[in-house]
């Protein structure tokens, strides 16, 4: 049985999800102790436990201590099974990161998997929709694993009742992203997502998106899209393709920052990984880490970014745990360029 120490580094949510789709992956049974203990409120909340219980429906696993607010759990994996799966996160805990964990733990599926959430879709400290959506999903095809979303529709904090469902297919393998290129981004598209809110605050966002980037010399596409919500909401996520990989950006409104600071602040975001000369975001290419880990027995996955993060590093000391693999970072003036290859080939 691995054990992983849920406190070290960063110490959060991730490296509970994790442990746990890569527990499922191994078929190698896991314990968690110190669960997000450096956290105000440690211990396990309502989207771990979702993610968790979701994961074990999926592979009929034996688990202990799988209850809000515990610090230690241990997880018996079993065998992935297709099939339909409905799981309610409750108020707003992040759809994107229960689908995350339930991808990654489904990778080897030999049936197609539909799973259908309701929580929120557009919640901090997680992915927003239009960022999974198109980026970490377009990504993600690009190494073989094929995800089929749909949003049904929005949820914001506190009240989320925000839908989505994604389809995961069968493969047969993960195939390595080799990313070491310079790309050329010419264009950013973009979604400014608004609910249960004034239209005019949509618009401004858009406008200020628009006019920031002409002044930097990119030609732009956004839309707005509107809905009924719960609770209100809006935000903005930027996305600029090349011919190998996609940059994203996104940033959600809050109460006292003005429609101008949302949109600009989402501009500043982008462009800046875009000038790096980055291949992949900060956070695609912490999101993808697993799955350019999974690709190693087919070949090197490389890419460049602009920064190494705290969620990064964790990430790569957890898979650590579970593979014999080697980072390589290698830095220059504007970004990183990171190699991953399994160390005894």
């Amino acid at each position: 049985m691995i054990e992983i120490d849920g406190s070290y580094g960063e110490g959060g949510g991730q490296i509970l999800r994790n442990t746990i789709a890569l527990s499922t992956i191994t078929k190698k049974p896991v314990k968690v102790v110190n669960i997000r203990a450096n956290r105000p409120n440690p211990g396990i909340k309502a989207q771990h436990y979702v993610a968790i219980k979701s994961i074990q429906e999926l592979c009929d696993a034996e688990v202990e201590g799988l209850e809000i607010g515990s610090s230690k759990i241990t997880f018996y994996p079993g065998e992935i099974k297709g099939g339909r799966y409905r799981f309610d996160i409750g108020t707003a805990g992040s759809i994107t990161l229960v689908f995350q964990a339930c991808i990654l733990a489904s990778v080897q599926t030999k049936k197609p998997i539909k799973i259908k959430l309701t929580g929120g879709t557009d919640v901090k400290w997680s992915p927003a929709w239009d960022y999974f959506e198109h980026v970490f999903l377009p990504l993600l095809h690009k190494t073989g694993v094929d995800v089929k979303p749909h949003l049904v529709k929005r949820g914001y904090y506190p009240k989320g009742g925000g839908e989505a469902e994604i389809e995961i297919k069968p493969i047969e393998t993960i195939k390595p992203l080799k990313l070491s290129d310079h790309q050329v981004f010419s264009e950013v598209k973009g979604i400014v997502h608004i609910g249960s809110l004034p239209e005019n605050i949509s618009t401004r966002i858009k406008h200020t998106v628009i006019k920031t980037l002409l002044k930097k010399a990119f030609m732009t596409s956004i839309e707005i899209d509107k809905s009924k919500t719960l609770s209100p909401g809006t935000g903005v996520t930027l996305w600029a393709e090349s011919k190998d990989t996609v940059l994203g950006a996104a940033v959600l409104g809050e109460k006292g920052v003005t429609s101008e600071e949302v949109g600009e602040k989402a501009v500043l975001n982008i462009v800046r990984e875009i000038e790096s000369g980055a291949t992949l975001d900060v956070y695609a290419f912490d999101q993808l880490l697993p799955y350019m880990v999974l690709a190693c027995k087919n070949g090197v996955s490389s890419c460049k970014i602009r920064e190494l993060s705290n969620h990064a590093s964790t990430n790569m000391w957890l898979l650590q745990q579970f593979f014999d693999v080697d980072f390589e970072a290698l830095q220059n003036e504007t970004n990183i360029h990171i190699t991953i290859r399994r160390k005894h080939l």
